[in-house]
């Protein structure tokens, strides 16, 4: 066999794959892990595109800030934005160090900058910091990824849901993205975009997730919103809602560990998503390439419905 059918080979099996097999239906054994969980001791480990996810050039240039971006979505983000050519800041909780360690060093091949800034998004100087420093590092900010969450599940009803838990869903879900925006705003220039992270449960809120969900639905407004408040200044603001993605959120205090072994099988799809699944609908936002697109919610969620 000649090396350009070993090329044509490879490319239509990249072209060709069946979304129902690409990945295994993982039956994931009921675990835990403290809060905020690690990719590293997730089992079985998630795909965040450190192998698999090959760039095209889109973002060439960019300059990225991505919230949450040391494992899951975020993770898996920031290597395929870094395959497409951009430089990229990280922010994560302290804890999560290896993690992010981890997805900047899948990425030493590219030759992008991969910045490292540990911080909580709960601390209001500290939302403002971050886009100051984003900026100093990289030398400017022309694409935000609003992608750190926090989801706790309550079978208890609504009065297991403490005070303490209610505002720590809501700081970091919802008042940190707009705190980390508004900073964010004033650096960017036309043709820049942001891309703010919602779910699938924004639409189909789970019993045991009325917090989380209800947060989720207020970023889909706000990102409608605030889309058309951006629009004629050039810059670009939409969301992705993912359906059950495997990622360390379920696995620390996210699903209950009893639903881990059947965790995304009711898809059309018949099984869970993997982060790097995700990516390339942030890539497409992020990209000229979505030059018309403005206050969208593209979902990625296996097939299930949506409005």
């Amino acid at each position: 066999m000649s090396s350009q059918d070993t090329d044509r080979e490879t490319t239509d099996q990249l072209v060709f794959q069946n979304p129902v097999t690409r990945y295994p239906a993982i039956s994931p054994e009921p675990q835990e892990q403290p809060v905020p969980g690690l990719d590293s001791e997730l089992e079985p480990r998630a795909d965040l595109g450190a192998e698999s996810y090959r760039g095209t050039g889109r973002l060439q240039g960019r300059k990225a800030l991505i919230t949450g971006g040391d494992s899951g979505i975020g993770g898996a983000t920031a290597i395929a934005f870094a395959r497409e050519g951009a430089d990229v800041v990280l922010n994560y909780l302290p804890e999560e160090q290896s993690d992010a360690e981890a997805v900047r060093d899948a990425v030493a091949d590219t030759g992008r900058r991969v910045v490292l800034i540990p911080g909580d998004l709960r601390d209001k100087a500290f939302c403002k910091e971050l886009v100051e420093r984003a900026v100093a590092e990289l030398g400017g900010l022309d694409v935000l990824v609003n992608n750190a969450g926090r989801q706790v599940a309550q079978e208890g009803g609504l009065e297991a849901i403490t005070d303490e838990q209610l505002e720590e869903v809501y700081d970091v879900n919802i008042l940190a993205m707009f705190r980390v925006t508004r900073a964010a705003v004033k650096h960017l220039p036309a043709g820049s975009a942001i891309v703010n992270c919602t779910s699938i449960q924004a639409y189909d809120p789970s019993e045991s997730l009325i917090d989380y969900a209800s947060t989720k639905a207020a970023i889909n407004n706000f990102t409608k919103g605030l889309a058309a408040q951006l629009a004629p200044e050039g810059i670009r603001v939409n969301a992705v809602a993912p359906g059950p993605i495997w990622t360390p959120l379920q696995v620390s205090g996210g699903q209950p560990p009893k639903k881990h072994p059947t965790f995304g099988h009711k898809t059309p799809l018949g099984r869970a998503g993997q982060p790097t699944e995700l990516a390339t609908a942030f890539v497409f936002l992020a990209s000229s390439e979505s030059s018309y697109v403005v206050g969208e919610t593209l979902n990625v969620n296996g097939g299930l419905v949506t409005p």
